[in-house]
């Protein structure tokens, strides 16, 4: 008899994982057909963003950066905050603050001009210790970090307006002359 339970116990247990099989399968067919149809409409939902970038309004300007003053005076407000602006009057800068100072001073020539400027007074090649301290010489409102002279003067070989020179362990500078420079 035992042979005849153990049959009839596999032939129970192999109807039962069948079943359970079939579950599985359709189970698995309603999750790919819900994930077909949600591929449907993200394909949907890409066209319609695809088209609408095609057809932006051409007439909006580019975002202004922060640090460009508006043309009325008045910071833009970032795309973020929904372009809602504070319906208060916004007051002058207090005196003494960085904004206040950089309405009332004139602008400081550029680094990289100076620099220039100083290479132009001499022949021979100049090392970036020796302009950094002229630099401070003659205008004692700049104090530039001797890294940052360096880089400025990286800069602009880079651009082409000087020359470096190697002497050993040395790096010296000359300003491109004009006929050099085309």
């Amino acid at each position: 008899m035992t042979n005849q339970s153990t049959a009839t116990r596999l032939v129970e247990q192999a109807g039962s994982d069948l079943a359970e099989n079939r579950r599985l399968q359709q189970e698995l067919t309603e999750r790919l057909t819900a994930l077909r149809h949600e591929e449907a409409l993200l394909t949907d939902i890409l066209k319609l963003a695809q088209q609408y970038e095609g057809s932006a309004v051409p007439s909006r300007l580019p975002q202004q950066s922060q640090a460009e003053p508006d043309v009325a005076g008045t910071k833009r407000t970032s795309s973020r905050s929904g372009g809602r602006r504070s319906a208060a009057p916004k007051s002058a800068p207090a005196a003494g603050t960085p904004e206040a100072t950089a309405k009332n001073t004139p602008r400081q020539p550029l680094l990289g001009g100076l620099l220039m400027e100083l290479l132009g007074s001499y022949e021979e090649p100049r090392l970036a210790k020796e302009l950094r301290d002229e630099l401070l010489t003659r205008h004692p409102d700049r104090t530039p970090t001797p890294q940052v002279v360096r880089n400025t003067l990286e800069s602009l070989v880079a651009k082409g307006h000087i020359q470096r020179h190697k002497q050993q362990r040395s790096v010296m500078y000359t300003l491109v002359q004009p006929e050099q420079a085309g």
